[in-house]
């Protein structure tokens, strides 16, 4: 049985958005995302989450396979439940030490609108133009944080459909 626990990534996580002044207490956390560092254990962490929930869909994005799952049994955090895990291989020549690398919330506007609140903060706009899903990225020391207009599993329904 794999066990991935969130719990100190997201207790940083929502440090960090306290620091910044960041209020998401209504916004839903819609998935996060956990990476690894080798092809090989990217084989195996698909093994092991194909028991322990339903694979959405694996997508190329980015000339890499990306799986997401909803969890059997999801995980808790505060007053939070996140059911959707996002496995992204890793990139060829690109070396990352396994853990949650970062979380997503759904925002109720454009996410370049959402950013506009928070002008002090050094966004990434780096996925703001994305035709499907755009977002805006706080990057920390270590993690990040994405915020965008749609649920992730949402979208693949709407992939997986057309």
């Amino acid at each position: 049985m794999l066990s991935l626990d969130p719990t100190a990534f997201l207790e940083r996580l929502f440090a960090a958005l306290l620091r910044d002044g960041i209020d998401v207490a209504r916004f839903e956390l819609d998935h996060v995302c956990y990476r690894v560092a080798t092809a090989e254990r990217y084989a195996a962490m698909k093994h092991a989450l194909g028991s322990e929930g339903t694979l959405l869909g694996e997508h190329l994005i980015g000339g890499r396979p990306i799986a997401t799952y909803r969890l059997d049994k999801p995980c808790q955090f505060r007053n939070r439940t996140i059911a959707v895990l996002e496995l992204p291989s890793p990139k060829p020549g690109s070396a990352c030490i396994e853990g949650f690398e970062h979380a997503e919330f759904v925002v109720d506007e454009d996410p370049r609108s959402f950013a506009s609140h928070y002008p002090s903060l050094a966004w990434d706009f780096t996925g703001a133009n994305k035709p499907k899903n755009a977002d805006v990225r706080l990057n920390y020391d270590g993690f990040s944080v994405k915020f965008h207009q749609r649920s992730l599993a949402d979208v693949i329904t709407e992939e997986q459909k057309s």
